[in-house]
């Protein structure tokens, strides 16, 4: 149950769509979901947007927070602040910052890429250690969702897939999401016209089977996952987008 906050709610939201002329985001957006374990409200979750500078060449720099709150907090403690630096031009990351503490299991790493070189240095705080891997055009957790907001997905069929490589810690691994549809849902601003995903996962030590997560994407310009649905092998989780501000575009409502 450690990751069933941001870590999920980060992973599945990596899998945002669609290149246009205007970029759908920019510095001062701001997203916030509650999330619910079962029909417990377990907690929140943040992603925000903030202009750069690296080399004097334009960046992003986004932080994603999540924590738990209310009962939840009292059986399973989660703070988690996980960062990312990339390039506006190319949108490739170049540090990533990993500061985790679920249930006291803590993590706190950095990654500095070198994307030119093909390589990533792994700073690795608590353990003390560092290590050089090998990559080669990678994203990392959070830069990947910024990255696939940029593609374009207009021509994409009912079953076709979406694929990166993203690297995580001290490995690649491939990270592909089937399109299912379109689909219009109800939510707290209203009906959403919404662009219907499924990223499909490992299963295993915490997913149930492989298609166990839904996202739905809104479908205009912004591009922002709007509600996200996760069978888990310890019950099911619930993310909804509860607050937003500073979006690139308007927030097209169907009332």
């Amino acid at each position: 149950m450690k990751k069933i906050l941001l870590g999920i709610l980060l992973l599945t939201i990596t899998t945002s769509y669609s290149q246009t002329d205007t970029q759908p985001y920019k510095n001062g957006e701001w997203l916030k979901y509650r999330m619910y374990y079962s029909f417990i409200n377990a907690g929140y979750a943040t992603v925000s947007v903030k202009s750069t500078k690296k080399d004097k060449r334009d960046a992003y720099h986004i932080t994603g927070k999540g924590w738990t709150t209310g009962i939840t907090k009292l059986f399973f403690k989660v703070k988690d602040n996980y960062q990312t630096w990339f390039y506006k031009d190319n949108l490739k990351p170049y540090h990533f910052r990993r500061r985790v503490d679920e249930g006291g299991h803590i993590i706190s790493r950095d990654i500095y890429f070198d994307q030119e070189a093909k390589t990533a240095f792994v700073k690795d705080h608590r353990k003390k250690t560092e290590k050089t891997v090998t990559i080669d055009n990678v994203q990392d957790i959070i830069s990947s969702f910024y990255y696939l907001r940029n593609q374009d997905v207009s021509n994409l069929k009912i079953g076709d897939e979406l694929k990166l490589d993203m690297f995580l810690d001290y490995e690649t691994f491939g990270f592909k999401m089937r399109y299912l549809g379109k689909e219009v849902i109800k939510t707290k601003f209203g009906k959403i016209k919404c662009l219907k995903f499924r990223p499909l996962v490992q299963s295993g030590r915490i997913f149930k089977a492989e298609e166990s997560l839904t996202i739905w994407i809104t479908a205009d310009k912004n591009k922002i996952p709007i509600r996200i649905k996760a069978d888990l092998a310890v019950g099911s989780l619930k993310a909804d987008l509860d607050q937003f501000k500073g979006l690139a575009h308007p927030f097209n409502i169907i009332f």
